[in-house]
């Protein structure tokens, strides 16, 4: 089961910002984002308006929608988490700037409040979550709550027939909450249990490959730099991720950071991390926990132009 969204924005200079959404908590480690991505865009609502466009730019995020039942404590002494730091998104309309927009417009009256009183360097912003939960983005966020677990618990059908009463009947005003009560890296299949998911050639109008794909989100990071990509056990992506779920990494990242290669006869996972565009799929997604993404040095990472 594939669940997410799609988004095709028209911007200045004749140009469109077209992307995908995939649900991480998705199941078959043979499913390739990209990959879908790129299957996409051949679908005839694309295809009118991309076909004899010029690919100009590439990038990949990954982005919080747990929505209010994710938030986590948004304030604390000396700063706020805001926007979609927070995970303000709306996923069942799939936008969020008009939360972020809000959120930090109630952060600066928060701010501007606790500037007007005597200094205080312990002073702990807690007005703004009771501001946030007040206004109309916290309602928008209550009505939404059920939206995504729904979809979880009851399947593309029952979960969409579910939300369309919630959503249109009940104003999102359902007498109970659900919750998601299991992490994305826990949802995946064994590789046994999966059926391995062929993807079609790029044709390189509408469809493209990885390489040439992360080219164009200009990642620059300094050769000497250390790893950023870290692996708790450098042997247990061999021992047991590759023949349990065929290795997903290859097939989750974005940029082609994880690869199988074959040194002296056995598999070896190489991490071409001068590739990585930060998405931070892998910290999510990785079945065993195995893999651990951290900041890598100032200034280092993709320049997206026109995103």
């Amino acid at each position: 089961m594939r669940r997410g969204g799609s988004f095709l924005y028209h911007t200045g200079n004749n140009q469109v910002v077209v992307g995908l959404i995939v649900d991480l908590n998705y199941r078959n480690p043979y499913l390739s984002p990209f990959d879908e991505f790129q299957r996409m865009k051949h679908h005839p609502a694309f295809r009118a308006t991309l076909s004899g466009g010029k690919r100009l730019s590439y990038g990949a995020r990954a982005i919080t929608k747990g929505g209010i039942n994710a938030l986590p404590k948004m304030h604390f002494p000396g700063g706020l988490l805001i926007g979609c730091d927070a995970g303000t998104l709306n996923f069942a309309k799939i936008k969020g700037s008009h939360t972020a927009m809000k959120s930090g417009m109630l952060a600066a009256e928060s701010v501007y409040r606790a500037l007007r009183q005597p200094p205080d360097d312990k002073r702990d912003l807690a007005d703004f979550a009771q501001a946030f939960h007040e206004s109309w983005l916290g309602e928008e966020l209550r009505q939404s709550r059920n939206f995504g677990p729904l979809l979880h618990r009851f399947g593309t059908l029952a979960g969409g027939a579910l939300n369309y009463i919630d959503q249109n009947w009940f104003k999102g005003k359902l007498p109970f909450t659900l919750h998601d009560r299991k992490a994305d890296h826990l949802q995946l299949q064994t590789a046994e249990q999966s059926a391995v998911i062929h993807y079609p050639k790029p044709d390189n109008q509408l469809s493209f490959d990885k390489p040439s794909s992360v080219y164009l989100a200009n990642t620059a990071h300094d050769e000497d730099q250390p790893c950023h990509l870290k692996l708790k056990d450098p042997e247990l992506s061999v021992r047991e991720t590759l023949p349990r779920f065929a290795e997903p990494a290859q097939r989750y990242c974005p940029a082609g950071v994880y690869e199988i290669i074959t040194l002296a006869g056995k598999p070896k996972l190489q991490i071409n991390a001068q590739n990585c565009v930060h998405c931070k799929t892998c910290d999510i997604k990785d079945p065993l926990q195995n893999i651990v993404w951290t900041v890598p040095e100032g200034g280092c990472g993709p320049n997206y132009p026109n995103m």
